[in-house]
């Protein structure tokens, strides 16, 4: 008979996923997992309609690179090339908000649902209307339509990317479950 040992613990030690289970910090709720990115970038699509982001200041920003890439860059080309960027970022922006905020709306869901589509292009629009209406109130920024319609484009853009995504995807996956089915020769 093994001889008694009261300094030892009779109890084993507990197994990994015992003391995992204890262990778990707080669970980030499913709705701040899907809209947070959403929220960053709208933050940073406000932050981007202040005097910072004005055309005088990216200009003296972008003009030097672009004269060091290309030094016989004339003052019309530097303008132009400088007003193409601009205006891509507008509509870049949007894509990517518009992409951002379908995630949001669909949150841990699968799939496509034209709701989930549309509330997201027509929250990316709404925004981008509000945005030109804070420009407004910038001393160094102009408000104008033109600028929030080709916002409104880019998030239209995004929503056509999704649904084609998800329209391919499930042409795909069609394909693949009758594949699946067809017996074999």
């Amino acid at each position: 008979m093994p001889e008694l040992q009261p300094w030892r613990n009779p109890r084993p030690a507990p197994h990994l996923p015992e003391i995992q289970a204890r262990l778990r910090g707080p669970r980030v709720p499913a709705w701040l997992r899907a809209w947070w990115p959403a929220v960053v970038w709208a933050g940073l699509i406000f932050s981007m309609s202040t005097d910072t982001f004005s055309a005088e200041h990216t200009g003296s920003i972008l003009e030097p690179i672009l004269r060091w890439l290309v030094p016989s860059l004339t003052k019309d080309q530097f303008l132009a090339i400088h007003y193409f960027i601009r205006k891509s970022a507008h509509f870049t922006e949007y894509f990517i908000f518009c992409l951002l905020l379908y995630r949001g709306v669909r949150g841990e869901r699968k799939g496509w649902r034209w709701t989930w589509g549309l509330a997201a292009l027509f929250c990316a629009a709404g925004y981008s209307v509000l945005d030109e209406i804070h420009q407004a109130f910038v001393a160094s920024r102009t408000a104008s339509a033109y600028d929030s319609l080709l916002d409104a484009i880019g998030a239209f853009a995004a929503f056509s990317v999704l649904w084609m995504w998800f329209r391919w995807r499930r042409s795909a996956r069609e394909t693949e479950i009758a594949a699946s089915r067809a017996p074999l020769a």
